[in-house]
């Protein structure tokens, strides 16, 4: 199993460069070349999604991104540091408040394209921050069985 574990400073402009190294990995890991947009555009919505909470939270930690080649699929994990409400925040203040409120609607809709673009999702969140789980099936899982 290989993973590239990447950590970016929750700027805009890094999200770019996560998408651009999902989608080399993505190509190397055998995820067929027709799907290698959706996972570029998937990668882009849960990136922005991180950075958007990060710098409306006050958060100075990385995103990360972790991409990992397994024998069958190809998963991407996105992680904020942004505690779950009702948690304890690990920065004072991390969460609250009406920005809060204000993000849900775009953040339901981030969450919504990036479902439609991949095999399967899953979104966790918790006191040390939250996690968007993407896998997609591999070229190649049909020829290893």
């Amino acid at each position: 199993m290989a993973t590239v574990e990447l950590r970016f400073s929750a700027q805009p402009e890094h999200v770019r460069t996560a998408r651009l190294v999902a989608a080399a990995v993505a190509r190397r890991a055998g995820v067929d070349e027709a799907v290698l947009d959706e996972v570029r555009l998937a990668v882009g919505e849960a990136c922005s999604r991180a950075v958007g909470l990060h710098r409306s939270h006050g958060i100075t930690a990385p995103v990360s991104v972790v991409l990992t080649e397994e024998e069958k699929a190809f998963s991407i994990e996105v992680g904020d540091a942004v505690p779950e409400p009702g948690s304890a925040p690990a920065t004072p203040g991390a969460r609250g408040g009406s920005d809060e409120i204000e993000g849900d609607g775009e953040d339901e809709m981030g969450l919504a394209v990036i479902s439609g673009l991949v095999d399967d999702v899953e979104v966790r969140s918790g006191a040390d921050g939250g996690t968007i789980r993407m896998s997609w099936s591999t070229a190649l899982a049909g020829v290893r069985s």
